[in-house]
């Protein structure tokens, strides 16, 4: 079954949206935060801890679980959800942006092919294609596969950035065509920049292929916040509004409410348990690093808001000692809250939409965040 997606609320104040996605694995509210479980887990945390903290989809990645254990084996396993024993939902993307940011020197070859590029394991010469890629996906047999798409640093000239929207759109199309997977969406991914005219073009010719959902890609590679919600304006104005509309790499708090407020309904980032992992922690009041000396003795929970199993059951404490001991127990008790801190925020937003206070929600969670007693 392709996924089906029900607009139930729009926002009277804002753009936002309310939905329902329907999935071969479930029915989930839309907006929603995805957590990254980059090669086919998310770091630190088993699949029942994901589903306690309410998440709905979680993200693999193809370049990485291409290269190990590998799409064939992942198939014999019986694809990824029995691979990695989640059975909810589960997005793929398509290899594009770890090609670009993560390719052993940096050292790349655009072709109209596809992509040569070494691989950040062992340095071995690896070719990518739009056809390989979805061919991997559909091996792994994800709920909803992503388009191969270039990626483009920031910031790069009008002309580059039109030749590689142009070639982003060659690679949709020929992908399109050998996408075979009955059970398994595919979301075409818009480019363009900072250029308002590029994204605009972008995304008229994607939403023309017909894709099951759409993605905003290119934010969060290194412009401005300014910058970064102009080209969401740019694009998600000719989305279509019967299909998701997918906001890639971007977890910031503030972000996801300046996102869902411009019409976004999925959000993805490795972030939460990235700062996890460095003893940084998500709180109404800011984010706070664990690891200082103030919370040595600070017996009180993470975060007096939260409703995860850290905050109902650990000390900041507690959890610094964990941290600054190295033990493994931090990194995902911090996992545990990061995660579920976002996901609550889009509960909150999802009743805001329905209620029509999405602003005053807005205005009161910046205020605190920005200015609470842990900055």
């Amino acid at each position: 079954m392709k996924i089906k997606y029900e607009l139930i609320k729009k926002e009277n104040n804002t753009n936002a949206r309310y939905g329902i996605l329907k999935t071969n694995h479930g029915e989930y509210e839309l907006p929603m935060f995805m957590p990254v479980g980059t090669q086919a887990t998310v770091k630190t945390l088993s699949p029942e801890e994901i589903k306690d903290m309410k998440c709905g989809i979680i993200l693999s990645n193809t370049y990485h679980l291409w290269l190990r254990p590998g799409e064939d084996l992942v198939k014999k396993a019986g694809g990824l959800h029995k691979f990695m024993n989640y059975d909810g939902p589960i997005l793929t993307d398509s290899g594009g942006f770890q090609v670009f940011s993560l390719a052993k020197n940096k050292k790349k070859d655009i072709t109209e092919e596809g992509v040569h590029f070494k691989s950040h394991l062992d340095g071995k010469r690896l070719f990518l294609t739009p056809e390989l890629s979805i061919e991997i996906q559909n091996k792994l047999d994800s709920d909803i596969a992503m388009s191969f798409d270039e990626c483009p640093p920031y910031p790069v000239t009008y002309e580059y950035m039109k030749n590689s929207v142009d070639r982003t759109l060659r690679w949709a199309e020929r992908g399109k065509k050998v996408h075979n997977n009955e059970n398994q969406s595919l979301f075409g991914i818009v480019q363009g920049g900072e250029y308002e005219d590029l994204r605009k073009y972008s995304a008229e010719k994607t939403v023309e292929m017909d894709f099951d959902g759409y993605s905003i890609g290119g934010t969060s590679v290194g412009e401005s916040k300014d910058t970064m919600y102009k080209m969401i304006d740019y694009a998600v104005k000719y989305l279509p509004k019967d299909k998701p509309r997918y906001l890639m790499g971007v977890g910031d708090p503030i972000d996801l409410i300046e996102g869902v407020i411009r019409g976004i309904d999925m959000f993805d980032c490795v972030l939460p348990t990235r700062l996890a992992r460095h003893g940084n922690a998500f709180t109404r009041l800011g984010r706070i690093n664990i690891k200082n000396l103030k919370y040595k003795e600070d017996f009180t929970c993470i975060d007096e808001h939260c409703d995860c199993y850290t905050c109902k059951n650990y000390t900041k404490a507690y959890v610094r000692h964990l941290i600054t001991s190295d033990e493994s127990f931090g990194a995902r008790l911090l996992s545990i809250h990061n995660i579920r801190f976002l996901v609550k925020m889009m509960e909150e937003m999802r009743e805001c939409i329905k209620n029509d206070t999405l602003l005053e929600y807005k205005n009161k969670f910046i205020k605190e965040y920005q200015n609470g007693k842990n900055n």
